[in-house]
């Protein structure tokens, strides 16, 4: 239960400091989802729904992103230091976990 409250806390504390940091590229993502880049050289741009933050696997990619960059980003938004095939091999996991739903 401790880690999960921890982890709800976690994620609020993401998205009110992500609301701050808003930049030109907010406008072409959709209602619903937020922009994170991924990569460990060249960073790739990737539109992700909201919905994952309350994914255990998501909010792991996040702790590494926090360990690594605390809250400020070089990016400008949500920098996460991981391969793409990572990142993407975890989004794939999850979106197909929302669909059994």
């Amino acid at each position: 239960m401790a880690i999960r409250m921890f982890r709800n806390i976690h994620c609020k504390n993401f998205l009110r400091r992500s609301s701050l940091m808003r930049n030109q590229t907010t406008s072409d993502t959709p209602k619903g989802h937020f922009a994170v880049y991924v990569g460990e050289n060249e960073k790739k741009r990737f539109v992700v729904p909201v919905s994952y933050l309350n994914q255990t696997l998501f909010q792991d990619l996040l702790s590494q992103a926090e360990e690594e960059f605390g809250f400020d980003h070089p990016m400008g938004g949500l920098t996460i230091p991981c391969s793409k095939d990572v990142f993407i091999d975890v989004t794939s996991q999850l979106s197909t976990n929302e669909i059994s739903y």
